[in-house]
Order: structure tokens, then sequence, then C-alpha cells
């Protein structure tokens, strides 16, 4: 029951905002210029044919899709799918509605998994954990990025401030349901997830993406955020109107606001044959 809630929510979530993750990540920046969506992609660079779990919109395959390879994107949003199916760049690609926890394809189907800010909302994470190693050849790569928080008191941290006591008092009907599994958040619990299904411990690097960017652009990232919409336009604009109000006092002269993310950017091995 908990993972359809899940999946329903996201659904209906990406009915009305089907490029949300790339409109919130694509502009950021790492320290070494490059997106997290780069970064990802650096961790598949030998591998031919490469499944994107979480595929979105496309923006992570149409960065593989520079490379020539066999590209397969999988997603429970039609939505997100239509956008993916409209790049160019993804015309040969495979692009696939379905469930991380039911993988439609063959044992040893591809030398690489990717999966950007996706993993860690999936339920019955440890059943995804053994399709992922069915669908992988042995010694294939599963590379994932999750989130992980706020990188500082910036304003990011400043809107998360004004957002949780909103979310706590808020009425169940303007809740999302429980998301995901916290243990993908971290390297011992992503491990204590992915050793069952026969990957070796997983290699983990913390990156700062910075969406530093002029007020108004920074709300459209932050505001993506999967609690926000269920609150109601009213409390949704109220809460615009005081992140902007209080992030005024952090704006630098050049008119932007700092806006850091730390995201986890993990790698793990298959076991071989």
């Amino acid at each position: 029951m908990a993972t359809s809630a899940q999946e329903a929510f996201l659904k209906a979530f990406h009915a009305n905002h089907p490029a949300a993750t790339s409109e919130a990540f694509g502009d950021g920046r790492t320290p070494d210029n490059r997106s997290s969506y780069q970064v990802l992609a650096s961790r598949v660079a030998g591998a031919g044919r490469v499944l994107d779990l979480g595929c979105g919109d496309g923006a992570l395959l149409e960065l593989l899709a520079a490379t020539g390879r066999e590209l397969t994107g999988i997603d429970i949003s039609p939505d997100s799918l239509a956008l993916a199916r409209r790049r160019p760049a993804l015309a040969e690609a495979r692009l696939l509605e379905g469930r991380a926890q039911e993988l439609p394809f063959a044992d040893n189907s591809f030398d690489a998994c990717v999966s950007h800010m996706a993993l860690m909302l999936m339920g019955e994470i440890e059943r995804v954990a053994t399709e992922i190693a069915r669908v992988l050849v042995p010694g294939g790569t599963l590379a994932c990025a999750v989130g992980g928080g706020a990188a500082g008191g910036e304003g990011y941290q400043v809107f998360l401030d004004l957002l949780r006591p909103l979310v706590e008092s808020a009425p169940a009907e303007h809740r999302i349901p429980p998301m995901g599994d916290r243990r993908t958040r971290t390297r011992e619990g992503l491990d204590e997830i992915l050793g069952p299904a026969g990957f070796g411990p997983a290699t983990w690097e913390t990156v700062v993406v910075d969406l530093s960017a002029p007020v108004e652009r920074v709300w459209s990232s932050v505001s993506c955020l999967y609690d926000v919409p269920p609150l109601g336009v009213e409390t949704v604009a109220s809460l615009r109107e005081r992140f902007v109000a209080e992030a005024a006092a952090i704006t630098r002269p050049d008119g932007t606001v700092p806006c850091g993310l730390r995201v986890h950017v993990a790698t793990a091995s298959a076991a071989p044959s």
C-alpha cells in the first residue's frame, strides 16, 4: 500500500511538473563547473548499454547520447516520458513506462544503470536492488545520485527553515506520503541495501551543486520539492513572499542569492561472474 501511494503521488506531481528535476538541477554547477547530471554520466563513461532508472524528461539520457550508446530509460510518469521523447538526441533510445520493482528486461541486458535523484524515492528498495542486479551484466555498474541536503546557511536552508513548520502543521490531506527509504541517502545504508543483491561496497562522493541565482530563479529551483504543491495555492504564495523577504538579507551585491545543495554520488559494481 505504501509503495502504491508513493507512485500515485509521483505520477500526479509529474503530470503537472514533468520536468521538475531537470529544471531544478539543470543549471546547477559543482566547483569544477559540471552539472550533477554530468558528474553522474562520468561514472559510466565506458559503458555501451545503459539503463536510466527514473529517467524523467531525459536530461541525463541526452548527455549519455552524445557518446553514442545503446540507451534505455524507464519511468513511472508518462508525462515526463513524453518530454523525453521530444528530445532529438533520444530518437533511437528505448523509453518505457514502468516500475523499478518489476523491470521489463531480460537478465544481463545492460552494462550500467544510472539513476539521478530517483532511487531515494522508490519503495520496496530491496526489490529494486535485486532487479538492477538482475538486468546488469556480471561486474556491471550502478551509479546513482541522491540528495544530501542544504550546503550551509544559504538560500536552500532559508527555504527549508520556512517550509518545515508548514509541512508539520498541515492537515494530512496536504502532506505527501512517506517517500522512499532513508537508507539510500547514506553510504552505510546503501551498502545495506545493495550488498544482499550482490553488489560490492559503494564508492561515495559528496559534491556541492551551486544553484545561486536571482531570487526568483532560486525560488523556482527550491519550490520544486515534492512537499510544496500539496500545501495549497495560498500557503505556497505566502511561503514565496516570506522566502523572497528573507532571501533579501543574504543577497549578494550582484543580485544573486547564494544557494547550495549537497548531492551524494554513489557507484557500486555487480558481482562478477
